[in-house]
């Protein structure tokens, strides 16, 4: 008999998304996640657009698409009536009809590891970068568990696979140091080793890891599963460390310094767009360049601070623009759409992946002929 094929829900989906481009990652202003549609819903097929409106909607449904991801969030605020009246309503609405769900990954993308800013710098070349504006000292935790001799590596793997042990560029960290663990199997126990009512002296390892909070349910799960106590002692800890792996912007080198003209005529080839505004000496030379897609002029002042000759970003402001002039730093805009619509191919090639590696029947569609809502005339 031939095997039945899985079927993925639009839960299975989420908790895919989740894993990736963690919720906790958003600003407290932003609306990440599922928007409108049925968790229990199958998914065989869906389209990865920047932004939704009802012409992403139809061309999901002219797609056979069951959901749309974006990475901008349709519902920002409330909505007192869904009635196709206005743009929003009639998303919803049109969305809702044809059984298409609506999910969002915005802040989470672009300040998550391997998210939109990574693909940003990446794009334009940039070697060596690093998070421009990193975390707080919140979301980092220890993990400490006890293994007993000769399954420390079984452990330790089942960890590293759930993501702990990453720090900054290294992966498959841990510190491990041997002891002896004493216990008594009570009434009704299984001891792995001992026997019930016997007190028991056993070789130990002490392995700990660090992991993001985000990776914390997943790796406890996978560590008990490879654990072969009945009863696993282990302790979690939060930590005080500056998270350095997530945040927004990116900041790196050049292959070599160039010019800041010929740095903009190579920014409009590789991100392929028509025009862009620059702030700053067409002359200077061009070395240091830090990123952010999408609103990111806020971060002048740090990407000035952290010795960046140029920040690269969209919907730059005059006064913004006249603050980096008395910083000394240059500035281009290369818009707001040109920054950010290479997330749809980014996004959808990450998801692809992941779910190529849980062998899911499940397609992605990189919407790629969206349009920058601004025109030169």
């Amino acid at each position: 008999m031939a095997k039945k094929e899985r079927v993925i829900r639009l839960n299975d989906l989420l908790g895919l998304l989740n894993r990736l481009y963690a919720p906790q990652l958003a600003e407290d202003w932003d609306n990440v996640g599922l928007q409108v549609g049925d968790g229990a819903a199958e998914v065989r097929r869906v389209l990865v657009s920047l932004d939704i409106d009802s012409r992403v909607v139809a061309r999901a449904r002219a797609e056979d698409a069951q959901a749309v991801i974006a990475h901008h969030p349709l519902l920002f605020k409330p909505l007192k009536r869904i009635a196709p009246t206005d743009e929003v309503g009639r998303t919803v609405y049109a969305a809702i009809q044809a059984g298409i769900a609506l999910v969002s990954v915005h802040t989470n993308l672009d300040r998550a590891r391997d998210g939109l800013n990574d693909w940003l710098a990446d794009r334009i070349g940039l070697c060596r970068s690093s998070v421009l504006l990193s975390e707080g000292d919140e979301g980092l935790y220890k993990l400490v568990v006890y293994v007993p001799e000769g399954h420390q590596e079984k452990v330790a793997d089942a960890l590293f696979a759930s993501g702990a042990g990453h720090v900054g560029g290294y992966d498959c960290c841990s510190f491990r140091v041997r002891g002896q663990g004493s216990f008594r199997p009570g009434a009704g126990t299984r001891p792995f080793i001992g026997r019930t009512g016997e007190l028991e002296t056993v070789d130990e390892w002490r392995l700990e890891v660090i992991l993001p909070r985000e990776k914390a349910d997943k790796a406890i799960r996978q560590m008990l599963k490879a654990h072969p106590y009945e009863e696993v002692a282990y302790d979690l800890l939060p930590l005080k460390n500056l998270r350095t792996d997530i945040g927004l912007g990116r900041i790196g080198e050049l292959a070599e310094p160039v010019s800041l003209a010929d740095f903009a005529r190579q920014l409009k080839d590789c991100l392929q767009l028509d025009h862009l505004r620059l702030v700053g000496d067409p002359a200077r030379k061009v070395a240091r360049v830090a990123v952010c897609g999408g609103s990111g002029a806020f971060l002048l002042h740090q990407a000035h601070r952290q010795g960046a000759d140029v920040l690269v970003t969209g919907d730059v402001k005059y006064h913004e623009a006249r603050e980096a002039e008395q910083l000394g730093i240059a500035l281009i805009d290369a818009g707001h759409f040109g920054t950010e619509k290479i997330a749809v191919e980014g996004l959808a090639a990450a998801l692809c992946a992941a779910a190529e590696e849980k062998k899911w029947p499940i397609e992605f569609l990189a919407l790629t002929d969206e349009t920058d809502p601004f025109q030169l005339i």
